[in-house]
């Protein structure tokens, strides 16, 4: 009996570890994390880095095409800031790997947001950049980050259809983006 009672609870951990494993933490990127520059490709699919990488405040948002709108309301509100382009960069990075539509079709998107948003659009067509920066599943997300010229993540946000940015959270990132930007 007590044998027997002894492989229930054996089984009992087992689950409960393969249950924590596959829906425990999904983002394991944080705040004050240091991220490294990661070769992706641009809207030309030519290999490139992120440029200012390390020099300037960056908001970056990374996004499939079943998300790249979600985005717009945090991005508008920073162009609207008109920030000294020696200091920031506002730029997306399209993740191709997680979108339906085929890559020749985003690329020609992309090009219509870099005209609207004058800032740089690439394209990370394996997950180089989700991967090297942990981001988890970013599919169907839009993953806004702010990363300091010292590398590190002062802010990140998951964005879907269910979870939307709001006038406060927009406001606050302007904040941190005021603070960041009045340092350098």
């Amino acid at each position: 009996m007590n044998r027997l009672l002894d492989w229930k609870n054996v089984i009992a951990f087992v689950c409960f570890i393969a249950v924590w494993v596959s829906f425990g933490p999904a983002y394991a990127a944080s705040v004050g994390q240091e991220v490294a520059n990661v070769q992706i490709r641009d809207a030309n699919d030519k290999p490139a880095t992120i440029p200012d990488f390390g020099t300037h405040v960056l908001a970056l948002t990374y996004s499939n095409t079943s998300a790249s709108d979600l985005g717009d309301p945090m991005n508008d509100a920073l162009k609207a800031r008109n920030y000294n382009r020696d200091l920031y960069r506002g730029m997306g990075v399209a993740n191709l790997k997680d979108s339906a539509v085929p890559n020749f079709i985003i690329r020609k998107a992309i090009k219509s947001k870099i005209e609207k948003y004058k800032s740089t659009i690439l394209t990370d067509v394996d997950l180089s950049l989700a991967k090297a920066w942990d981001l988890g599943n970013c599919k169907d997300k839009a993953v806004f980050m702010v990363i300091g010229a010292d590398k590190k993540i002062k802010y990140i946000r998951y964005t879907d259809k269910e979870n939307l940015w709001n006038k406060a959270e927009i406001d606050n990132v302007l904040k941190l983006m005021d603070e960041l930007l009045a340092k350098k």
